[in-house]
């Protein structure tokens, strides 16, 4: 499960309450993510239907691509002595091909689906702009 990680990470910058930043003495990994995102999974996996969370994966880990594949261009251009560990090749045809590969598989979706991309994004936004945004360690650093 690499979503426990996502929000250790998220809490550890401020986007998310410090709570979600603990760490376990003595394996070092984010227990308290683990545990809330392993429950809440269980939950959501017993109440609804496979086939609409199955949806919902694609459409969530497709959009997730599409702005890594955009973040790609945009840093090479706006920060390109940025440290990489890992480049990518051939930018920026690579994202590029990865954008389109991704949207036209997201199209074929149904609507429904779409639907609920849009409610979580509204949901997001509203977390971000609501808490995260004004306890960004990064976006305190940045003023």
């Amino acid at each position: 499960m690499g979503q426990p990680r996502i929000f250790f990470s998220m809490a550890k910058d401020g986007l998310l309450p410090a709570a979600f930043a603990k760490a376990h003495p003595r394996f070092k990994t984010p227990y308290v993510t683990q545990i809330i995102t392993g429950v809440l999974a269980c939950i959501i996996a017993g109440v609804f239907p496979l086939a609409l969370l199955g949806k919902l994966v694609n459409i969530g880990t497709l959009f997730a691509f599409i702005i890594v594949c955009v973040a790609i261009i945009v840093l090479r251009r706006t920060r390109p002595d940025l440290p990489r560990p890992f480049k990518t090749p051939w930018v920026p045809l690579v994202p590029i091909l990865g954008i389109i590969v991704c949207a036209a598989q997201m199209v074929a979706l149904p609507g429904d689906t779409w639907m609920r991309l849009v409610i979580w994004m509204v949901i997001g936004f509203a977390i971000y702009f609501g808490y995260s945004r004004h306890h960004s360690k990064l976006n305190q650093a940045g003023k």
